[in-house]
């Protein structure tokens, strides 16, 4: 027998990144499986050389990471840090049921391996959220049956017919002939940047309004490809006239303006876009318009106001889940990004070769995440269902229910009824009442995501989307309802 077989088989102090292997019988009643043998599986490549050891849980399952051994004549072997997934032969032994430690780390000077047990990972079984947050909103089961859709190729005929699709539905909710109309293979903040990174060279002139969290973000993107950039700042919460816009702008010789339609962070809706679009091209600019928040919750008429570039997010009014940022482009937005001198300092969001791949072309530029344009599809098709002016009425209607039961728990909206937004409302918190405290009772308790304030509205706000899917009577009665028992409770 090998001095490394016996009749009693341990494996012991893994803990300190040792194994001792004693008393191994015989090799053919070693191949059992670990489940009937009632002990743990190891690989051996063989008494001299390397040997790689490989564990399981007592049940056979559970799958550990190899480590990488040295075996000594006295079955001594000292681990090294090396994870081996090719083993040699498939034996068994009996061990202690402390003997292995399953979720320990074998060590070897600097370098660590930690072990992986399958048993500890379970079934994905994500709570049921009432989501009345700033987003994302609930998404309907007819949008989650549809990414059940079984997945195509990027270039395949049947996707490309659900890219056409998509894109006539993106028209009709930015109400927009604009034929550069995607769908951004990202999140809101891709489409944010792609609307600014696509028209900025270094050195190029820009005035961003900034009234809340989104539009100091767009400042920080905007700097960072070069451009100087000039603010207009108001009061978290105000918006801007477009009397202030044309004075800002008047003989400055900005290429761009942006500003935000609906600022999440504030819950204000910026007036008069179509007066500002005026103002701004009678400067010689364009206008971005951030309208993340306000697609398909309130009026956005891209064409009938004059906005030349315009961005959005699947995850608010259009409730589908986050991961594509609606992107609209003007024919002034395209002659500017045709007459670049430089290219675009951002390869993944250069429309100069995206829209080859949305366009006649069909050219490869990168692979679209396919069942997030499933969603998308299915999330403007029931925004089409619906008709935009019965879309955004009851987007109002429940905002004002949600009002009225506000003032009546002494959590008053925070932004004037003048500049009020439908799609996210802000309430200050009424004396006594802990931001995160009372927030994480509401979820925890009646299972209802609600956001609170940051920047200088921290601990200030109650942060309340009624977007998309979201935006029902009931959910607008269960919150109430929560809220005054939690208030009641002080």
């Amino acid at each position: 027998m090998s001095p490394l077989l016996g009749d009693k088989p341990i494996f012991t102090d893994l803990a300190n990144g040792m194994l001792h292997a004693q008393g191994i019988e015989d090799i053919a009643q070693l191949r059992k499986p670990a489940a009937a043998a009632g002990g743990y599986a190891v690989l051996l490549s063989g008494p001299t050389g390397g040997a790689d050891v490989w564990g399981h849980t007592p049940d056979g399952h559970g799958l550990m990471r190899g480590i990488k051994a040295r075996w000594d004549p006295t079955g001594l072997c000292n681990p090294g840090a090396f994870i081996l997934w090719s083993p040699i032969c498939k034996i068994t032994c009996q061990a202690p049921p402390d003997a292995w430690h399953v979720r320990g780390k074998f060590t070897n000077s600097d370098k660590e391996v930690s072990s992986v047990n399958a048993h500890d990972y379970t079934d994905l079984n994500t709570s049921p959220r009432i989501l009345l947050g700033p987003g994302p909103s609930m998404v309907a089961p007819r949008v989650l049956r549809a990414m059940a859709q079984p997945l195509v190729g990027h270039l395949d005929p049947e996707f490309l017919k659900v890219m056409n699709e998509t894109q006539e539905l993106l028209r009709f909710v930015f109400q927009t002939q604009n034929q550069l109309t995607i769908p951004v293979s990202g999140t809101g903040s891709a489409g944010m940047e792609a609307a600014l990174c696509n028209f900025i060279e270094p050195g190029d002139k820009v005035l961003i309004g900034v009234n809340g969290y989104f539009g100091e973000r767009m400042v920080d993107m905007a700097g960072r490809y070069g451009a100087q950039v000039d603010r207009l700042d108001r009061a978290w919460g105000d918006v801007f006239s477009p009397d202030e816009i044309e004075a800002a702008v008047k003989g400055k010789g900005y290429k761009l303006v942006g500003i935000v339609h609906a600022e999440t962070s504030t819950g204000a809706l910026q007036p008069h876009v179509k007066e500002i679009a005026e103002a701004v091209h009678k400067h010689g600019a364009l206008l971005v318009l951030d309208t993340v928040t306000s697609l398909a919750g309130v009026p956005v008429k891209i064409d009938e106001w004059g906005v030349d570039i315009a961005y959005s997010g699947t995850q608010k009014c259009l409730s589908a889940p986050p991961g594509l940022a609606p992107l609209t482009i003007g024919s002034r937005g395209r002659e500017v990004l045709r007459n670049r001198k430089t290219k675009v300092a951002n390869w993944y969001l250069d429309m100069t070769l995206v829209e080859k791949y949305w366009g006649g072309e069909r050219t490869y530029h990168h692979t679209a995440p396919i069942t997030m344009n499933y969603a998308l599809r299915e999330a403007l098709r029931m925004v089409v269902e619906e008709g935009l002016e019965a879309r955004w009425a009851r987007h109002r209607a429940n905002a004002e229910l949600l009002w009225a039961g506000l003032e009546e728990l002494d959590l008053a909206p925070f932004v004037p009824m003048s500049h009020r937004n439908v799609t996210l409302t802000t309430c200050s918190l009424a004396p006594g009442i802990e931001d995160a405290p009372f927030r994480k009772r509401l979820l925890d308790e009646y299972n209802i995501e609600i956001s609170g304030g940051f920047g200088p509205l921290k601990g200030k706000i109650f942060r309340i989307g009624l977007m998309g899917f979201s935006s029902r009577k009931e959910n607008v009665a269960v919150l109430l309802a929560a809220l005054r028992q939690l208030m009641a409770a002080r």
